[in-house]
């Protein structure tokens, strides 16, 4: 290949054709391609690189905790958890029709995980997603709220086609909290799909949030299109709890000793 060419595709920015075009004139030339089977190749290849970043873009925005997929999930373990209905999300139907998801029960059976494989899936069919924690989007709030940004952070908030909120029921939130988090859901509110994971029950929202009229205009609106999704089981992070058992009592202490 010419370092002029090369130059050529640098300058248009056509880095995916720049990478392949030694190989492909390689194809054209040993499988006789006509003019237009080379030419649909190597946009092809531009096409691809530019598609891979693109989703790279969008996970870095995405603001995921670690990248988790659907194929690393252990089905066995809670096998109660319904496989199918969490492959129908991740198809991205429910963030197509602008419809709610709440995946609800105890700490440790997969959640935070599933909900972030989903989003995952939804990026890679062409979506916006933002993932934040219950207690990232208060502490967004009252830091721009300080800076006088809210309209900054709550458009943010707005954009994503799909906004996952993990983390629910965890610990009591602090002030103002359910202004803030009421704001959201009632500006998203059959625009936009919002998915939301809780470790309680949606009757205790009221005091999580410490406004009881701010839960209930909250979840009136969140959940007249949501699907719930109960899951039970053991926690993942306390699958190995037996083994610990058998350890004497030196290795028992030590632990102790070095966790304090």
């Amino acid at each position: 290949m010419k370092n002029s060419l090369l130059d050529a595709l640098k300058s248009l920015r056509l880095s995916g054709m720049a990478r392949s075009l030694d190989l492909r004139l390689q194809e054209a030339r040993g499988n006789s391609l006509t003019p237009e089977e080379f030419l649909e190749l190597i946009l092809q290849d531009e096409l691809h690189v530019r598609h891979e970043r693109l989703i790279a873009r969008r996970l870095k925005a995405a603001c995921f905790r670690e990248l988790k997929t659907l194929d690393d999930f252990d089905w066995r373990f809670n096998s109660s958890i319904k496989r199918k209905a969490i492959y129908d999300l991740a198809t991205g139907q429910f963030v197509r029709e602008r419809k709610d998801v709440l995946f609800i029960g105890p700490p440790g059976v997969g959640k935070s995980h599933l909900c972030q494989a989903i989003g995952y899936e939804v990026i890679k069919a062409g979506s916006l997603v933002l993932y934040r924690s219950i207690f990232d989007l208060v502490r967004d709030f009252l830091r721009d709220e300080a800076l006088g940004g809210e309209e900054r952070i709550l458009a943010r908030y707005l954009k994503p086609d799909l906004l996952i909120i993990d983390d629910m029921g965890l610990k009591a939130l602090p002030k103002r909290s359910g202004e803030y988090f009421f704001e959201i859901v009632m500006r998203r509110y059959e625009t936009r799909s919002t998915l939301m994971t809780s470790n309680r029950p949606i009757e205790d929202w009221g005091k999580l949030i410490g406004d009881v009229p701010s839960a209930t205009a909250i979840l009136d609106r969140f959940l007249h299109h949501a699907l719930v999704i109960p899951m039970k089981g053991r926690s993942y992070r306390l699958k190995d709890a037996p083994a610990m058992e058998n350890q004497d009592d030196k290795d028992a202490c030590t632990a102790e000793t070095e966790s304090v």
